[in-house]
């Protein structure tokens, strides 16, 4: 097999490789004076299991125009099949259509990626579980509770009287799964009602959090202004201190100013979105041997099961 990398996080694919005792393979990417990509394979792929690691993150429509002419050139260079690495899957949160005549644009993305040419998709923490049923190839979600969870038992393996929060009601099964993970866990909510893009408004803390460490868990943290909130809700409501744990720092605008602002005493993140801006505050968690981990199995045609576990 073969191993690439778009340029959108370049030590991330570095750090996988790494942990496939692989070297990346040979990709030139340049922009013509117009701003148009140019994209090609400097080595001979043909007949070959070629995986491409790419986050769409920001700036996202570049990463995604960036990846599309590199899978391109990959079925046309004769690779006999094609896995798409895609740790954060960008224009996730557009999966349904919440307003009259507006696009569902994570289908769009699965639509486009699908035309190109890919045999199988391998992501990690989708925002919607369902953007797995846009395409028609095997998809695979890998999840980060697993990794999240063996780090926060090392990093603090004496705290006790532990709640989990979920900021809103559809990570509740994911805040769920984490419980479980935890001894005598018990788990919270956030009665969040959304206002426009990029702006909530935290109503109310459902459950109780009273003389317990609090741990507020989502798959991504954009704006940071939800997760704020709802810290000094929790503490607020008796909590002793908070912590926060997410899969994708977007951290997009004043996001991390926000939080070294904010009561939160760490937030831990997985390297799935390359770091803005550093942060006393913010630590960062490598999911790198996971995502290696998989691509080992669907290489040697192996069960990825036992990673969701």
């Amino acid at each position: 097999m073969k191993l690439f990398s778009g340029r959108s996080n370049l030590e991330f694919s570095e750090s996988v490789a790494k942990n496939l005792n692989l070297k990346l393979g040979k990709l030139q990417i340049s922009k013509f004076a117009d701003g148009e990509f140019y994209v090609q394979i400097n080595e001979n792929i043909r007949g070959l299991h070629v995986f491409i690691l790419q986050s769409t993150c920001r700036p996202v429509n570049d990463n995604y125009m960036e990846l599309f002419l590199i899978l391109d050139a990959l079925k046309r260079a004769s690779a006999q099949e094609i896995t798409l690495v895609m740790p954060y899957y960008g224009y996730a949160r557009q999966d349904r259509k919440s307003n009259p005549r507006v696009p569902i644009s994570a289908k769009c993305m699965a639509d486009i990626i699908s035309t190109i040419g890919i045999n199988r998709l391998l992501v990690v923490d989708l925002h919607s579980p369902q953007i797995q049923g846009f395409f028609n190839i095997p998809v695979d979600n890998l999840f980060a509770i697993p990794t999240l969870t063996d780090f926060w038992k090392k990093t603090f393996p004496k705290k006790k009287d532990i709640v989990i929060v979920s900021p809103d009601a559809g990570g509740a099964e994911r805040a769920r799964s984490f419980a479980q993970k935890i001894p005598n866990a018990n788990v919270a909510m956030i009665d969040k009602r959304r206002l426009k893009a990029n702006q909530s408004k935290a109503l109310n803390l459902i459950g109780n959090v009273k003389n317990k460490t609090a741990l507020i868990l989502d798959d991504m943290i954009d704006t940071a202004g939800t997760l704020c909130e709802a810290s000094v809700k929790i503490l607020e409501s008796g909590a002793t201190e908070v912590f926060a744990l997410a899969t994708h720092p977007l951290f997009s605008g004043s996001a991390i100013e926000k939080i070294q602002n904010s009561p939160i005493k760490k937030v831990f993140i997985t390297n799935t979105i390359p770091l803005v801006k550093k942060s006393e505050k913010i630590e960062t968690v490598d999911i790198a041997p996971l995502v290696a981990d998989a691509i080992q199995r669907i290489a040697n045609k192996e069960s990825i099961s036992f990673l969701f576990q």
